[in-house]
């Protein structure tokens, strides 16, 4: 396995729609999937889409404990032990026109936090590497990942669905302000 370079905001294939897979198992597929792991483990991701390792298919990988739910702060990128989802040409909808904001940060966008609107309950589906369907509902945390990284197979950035364009900045600033001053509410 190798760790991959990860492309940063103003690189354009971070604003491309990515290909479409057509033909599964594929090996190459798999080696990017197991070096897409390595490479989200060793930068403490959650998720990683490949068109954010210079590589644009639809694949998706992410990690959310069984138990975070959307009451529940869980550090996931202090435990190397949660399953990480492989995801291959998915697709997803809302199931509940519910929103929540909250915050996120991106591999692609280091250092950087923002306040976004997502759907609270999605359903999700997708192939795995030997072109099984793989089909899920998902809410609070694990919907906001998903939708995160489906996004970036979209050329989609979180920050073009931030809640408040002012909720945009670096992470410790945003940790600094924005966290302490809403806690006190």
């Amino acid at each position: 396995m190798s760790i991959l370079k990860i492309a940063k905001l103003g690189h354009p294939i971070l604003h491309s729609k990515a290909e479409v897979i057509k033909n599964l198992p594929d090996l190459e597929i798999e080696k990017l999937i197991n070096d897409m792991s390595e490479t989200m483990l060793d930068a403490n991701g959650i998720g990683l889409a490949a068109p954010q390792v210079h590589v644009n298919k639809q694949v998706m990988i992410f990690r959310v404990p069984k138990e975070a739910d959307e009451t529940e702060k869980v550090d996931v990128t202090k435990d190397d032990n949660i399953e990480i989802t492989a995801l291959i040409n998915p697709k997803i909808k809302n199931i509940s026109d519910d929103t929540a904001n909250d915050w996120e940060g991106c591999l692609s966008i280091p250092n950087m936090s923002g306040l976004v609107k997502r759907f609270t309950k999605i359903e999700y589906e997708g192939l795995d590497t030997n072109g099984n369907t793989i089909k899920k509902y998902a809410e609070g945390l694990h919907a906001r990942v998903v939708q995160h990284e489906y996004d970036h197979l979209m050329g989609i950035l979180y920050i073009n669905r931030l809640a408040d364009i002012r909720a945009f900045g670096f992470t410790n600033e945003i940790e600094n302000y924005w966290k302490k001053n809403n806690e006190k509410k």
